[in-house]
């Protein structure tokens, strides 16, 4: 998948089918329009692409309130797009300015004389322009204007993006990780940079390396231990245990900030400032206040136990 920083420097020399959206999480629903994107462009002998906006519209247009968690960061989507097979990613610059341009300033300048689609395949509800003055039947018209068509999804791939991006937010925040997985159909990533920590897992006899966030979109699962695989930039994926939470046995006072700590099995070696990526597996318990380390070792024994039992059980599927 070729990746483009921008519609005015998107160029290809086969026909394009595009579409539009940001395909948070890159799920079936997806999936299923990026087929249809597909077949459309075998039948013409084209590609595929999508535009995308970064940074999400709602973070320019509502900066104190747009309440927004995503599935994804950008980086990860690129990756999950390559694996379902588009042919090119447009990552256009939302900004204030974009946000003013009329619906025909906005399909002119990024469609018409920067990506030069052969077809457009969008929801009959999509809204694009200034205030979403922009609807399908006026696109269709200036389609016809510039010289693309424009198909309409079929309304069952639309409801299914709709509301998998909403169930799959909702299982990640309740713990259900298998289910997410179920509906996003690869496992569900986390990527950190390791940071210096307490260094108390060692002296339990379970060193963990505490992992920091940036993308404050990026939306973190329910507090609990589960079953991961980490990949460091030169290693193969290896079995893990993670902690999100508080560490309420530990910590010294109340509404501890959050802490995202992962023991990785049978490996020595300093990862301090390595970037770290996280595979989700299956959640094992809820984080739990213990009545002394000694319990919290135990505990954290049997975790790691349930956790290579998740990890067996899986070779055989």
């Amino acid at each position: 998948m070729k990746v483009h920083d921008s519609a005015n420097n998107f160029l290809s020399s086969e026909p394009i089918v595009l579409t539009i959206g940001t395909f948070d999480g890159v799920h079936a629903g997806h999936r299923a329009v990026i087929d249809v994107l597909k077949e459309k462009a075998e039948a013409i002998g084209g590609e595929t692409a999508l535009l995308t906006f970064s940074p999400h519209p709602r973070v320019i247009l509502h900066p104190e309130n747009h309440g927004l968690k995503l599935l994804n960061t950008l980086e990860e989507r690129k990756q999950l797009l390559d694996g379902a097979g588009l042919d090119h990613l447009i990552v256009e610059k939302f900004t204030q300015d974009l946000s003013r341009l009329t619906p025909l300033d906005y399909v002119k300048g990024l469609l018409a004389e920067g990506i030069k689609p052969a077809i457009v395949v969008i929801g009959d509800d999509h809204r694009f322009g200034r205030n979403r003055e922009g609807d399908f039947n006026s696109l269709k018209e200036m389609g016809m204007m510039f010289g693309f068509e424009v198909v309409a999804l079929d309304a069952e791939y639309i409801n299914d993006i709709r509301v998998s991006s909403t169930k799959i937010r909702s299982a990640i925040l309740d713990g259900q990780i298998s289910y997410a997985e179920e509906l996003l159909t690869e496992p569900f990533p986390l990527n950190g940079i390791v940071v210096e920590g307490e260094k108390l897992g060692r002296t339990l006899g379970f060193p963990t390396a505490n992992l920091r966030v940036d993308d404050e979109l990026k939306i973190i699962p329910k507090n609990g231990v589960y079953a991961v695989k980490v990949k460091l930039e030169h290693t193969e994926w290896m079995p893990a245990m993670l902690n999100i939470g508080e560490r309420p046995t530990v910590a010294n006072v109340k509404n501890n900030p959050l802490t995202i700590e992962v023991n990785i099995f049978d490996f020595e070696g300093d990862i301090y400032r390595n970037n770290v990526k996280l595979s989700f597996v299956e959640r094992i318990r809820d984080e739990k206040k213990f009545s002394d380390i000694d319990e919290l070792r135990s505990a954290i024994t049997n975790d790691k136990n349930r956790a290579l039992e998740i990890f067996n059980e899986s070779k055989g599927k």
